[in-house]
Parts: structure tokens; sequence; C-alpha cells
């Protein structure tokens, strides 16, 4: 296709943060800079400064909602300032000012959580989901379940306005054992490791791995637990307390991109036990692409995703989960069994598969 002039507008992006929005947005630009398009990106600083100039971070105030004005604001003036081909929103929240932009644009819908959970006090989220599925152009999503999600929430809405593309790992996601040996050495972990990688925000249900690991430690009374990742605004007291609490829990924070498939590669086990909103699963396939295999809450998106390359377990029920996780650090075979299979599933989400796709939806965007 011809070379475009297009603007990715986003709250977060990797490696500044690390939830699976930010990375996926960060795959594109980083695809659609390969194909040589003119890319700028408008995004929030919330941990590094990305040092990229065609990537403008906007400096937020980190208390609940009051990002909003400030981002908006400027990301309507740098939109007004530049014409571009396309405009690309990443999820309500990067969509959000779009809404007054007066010009068409395109949205990722990742997951509809806000509206099929109750986990969001702030009905902000809904209305803005609303909003943005009814005014965007073209949607983009991470899942054929949030496709469908989308028509059983929004029956009025044509489904040939949504795109389903998947989302994508980059090539660095692959097994490092000696890295990997020293940084556990470096963590001072002596047993088998099971790590959870990603947001700390409620619906991830971090509690509850933290009960099976408790579960589980009465039987593999070595078992260590790893939690990377940094609370989100609702989660900062509880996590505080957290650490408080559960002394022989590594609480390490958040974890720069570059050491994630070190970090991966360490683990026995990779756990990600969300109740609700995860259009995707992001995570759970770096994980096993770095020859760790995943054990996943069996909610849609899961299941679509990750097919039966994982174990999976109903959701809030640690001691469940503490059983498949004893089970599974213990059996080296079906360990085995649940790789063997890997590199020939994860091929399906590159980013030279899912960047094609994308450049589909631009081309029709343009006809609009």
């Amino acid at each position: 296709m011809k070379k475009l002039k297009i603007a990715l507008v986003s709250l977060t992006i990797s490696p500044d943060s690390q939830d699976g929005s930010a990375k996926f947005f960060s795959g594109i630009y980083n695809y659609l800079n390969s194909r040589g398009h003119d890319v700028k990106v408008i995004t929030g600083k919330w941990n590094l400064n990305l040092g990229d100039p065609n990537v403008s971070q906007i400096k937020i105030i980190r208390k609940s909602y009051l990002w909003i004005p400030q981002f908006a604001l400027k990301v309507i003036k740098f939109l007004r300032n530049t014409e571009f081909d396309i405009i690309h929103g990443n999820g309500p929240k990067g969509t959000l000012p779009l809404l007054y932009n007066k010009k068409k644009f395109i949205s990722t819908i990742h997951d509809l959580g806000p509206i099929e959970s109750s986990f969001s006090f702030i009905p902000i989220e809904k209305i803005l989901i609303n909003k943005v599925i009814k005014k965007a152009n073209l949607i983009t999503t991470c899942s054929e379940f949030t496709k469908q999600q989308i028509k059983n929430f929004f029956p009025k809405i044509e489904l040939k306005k949504v795109h389903n593309l998947y989302s994508a790992i980059e090539s660095k996601f692959k097994p490092c054992p000696k890295k990997a040996e020293q940084l556990k050495e470096n963590l001072g972990l002596k047993g088998p490791v099971a790590i959870y990688i990603g947001r700390i925000a409620l619906y991830k249900d971090i509690e509850n791995v933290i009960k099976a690991y408790k579960y589980a430690k009465q039987e593999i009374t070595n078992l260590e637990l790893v939690i990377g990742g940094t609370p989100d605004f609702y989660m900062k007291e509880t996590y505080k307390r957290w650490k408080q609490k559960y002394k022989d829990v590594h609480f390490i924070g958040f974890i720069p991109e570059v050491e994630l498939p070190v970090y991966y590669s360490m683990a026995d086990v990779f756990i990600s036990y969300s109740y609700s909103s995860e259009g995707f699963g992001l995570t759970p396939i770096e994980a096993i692409a770095c020859g760790t295999p995943a054990i996943c809450s069996s909610i849609g998106a899961y299941n679509e995703v990750l097919q039966n390359n994982a174990i999976f377990v109903p959701p809030k029920n640690p001691k469940f989960l503490a059983r498949e996780l004893i089970n599974l650090i213990n059996d080296d075979e079906k360990r085995l069994e649940l790789l063997s299979h890997a590199q020939k599933f994860i091929s399906r989400y590159s980013w030279n598969s899912v960047g094609k796709k994308l450049e589909k939806v631009y081309e029709k965007f343009l006809t609009i």
C-alpha cells in the first residue's frame, strides 16, 4: 500500500507502560515504521522518558481521572496542527480526545470489562466505550470473543465495521536459560517459581493468586511466588498492604521491557488469573514463547487465544488453582507437552501476520 501519515493516540505505550494495550500499540508503531509509513505517537508519560522524536509524551497527573482534561486538550491541539491520513486511538481512554476532533478515526477496543463487570466503580468508562463504539468509523479488536461481545452489547452495530486482528508478540520473547539462572540466584530464589507479570488491577485477581500460592506451599514447601508490575490507582493501598503482609512473596514492581524475557524464562509456571476484562491475553503467550507453561483463568478470550496450549482454571477458585499449580510443577511430562507445539502455536501471533491485517483495515478506512 502507499506510504501513509499516521497518528497513534494512546494513553499508555510500551516500554513506558507494560499493560497489554500499551504493548499492542508499541508493536503497531514499530511495524508501521518498518513498512516505511510516517508515524507519530502521542501518549502519556508514566515511568520512562522514551527519547523518541516521533513519540510525544504528555506529563500526566497520576490521580484517578484527573488525566482526562490534560491528555484530551493536548491531543486535540496536536491533531489540529497536522493533517494525517489515519488517526487511530487505543482503547476508549486513548480514543476519548478523538470524539471531539471532528475527523474520521479508528479505535481499538481490547475488551468490554467495564460494561460486563462491576469492578469499574465510576460509570464514565461505560459511557465512554458506548460513545467510542458508536462514533468510530472502524473498530479493531484483539479476539473474536471481544468482537462478539461488541455485537452482544451493541446489537445495532454493523459487524463489517469491526475487524479482529488478534494481538502479537515481539521476536525478543524466547528462552534465555543462562540469564534466567543468574536472575534466580540474584533474587535468592531456591525452589520452583510461579510468576505473574502485568498490571496490578482488581480484575487481575492477584489476591487469589497469592492465596493459591499459600495453599500450594503447604505441599511444595520451597515454592516461590514472584509478582511483577505496578498497581493502578485503585490498587495502590492494597498493594502496599500485600507487601507488608506477604513477606515471602517477591514483589518486583516495574520490570524494564528488555528484562521481561529473562523473568519469564526464570519461572516454572506463569499464572494469569483474571476474572474479567481480558480481550486477548498477551502475557501468557509471551511466557509460553520463553519456554514457560501457563495456567490461566477459563474466561472466553483466554480459551480462544490459547486453545489447548495452557491449563485453564475457573476464576475465583484459589484452591483449584493451587491444585493445578502443584500438579504442573510436579509433572515434567505435562509441562513439556504444553510447550511441544508452542513455536508453531505462537507464529500466528507475529507482527508480520497481524500487521498485514492492520494495513488492510487502513486501506478500507481510506475509502470511507
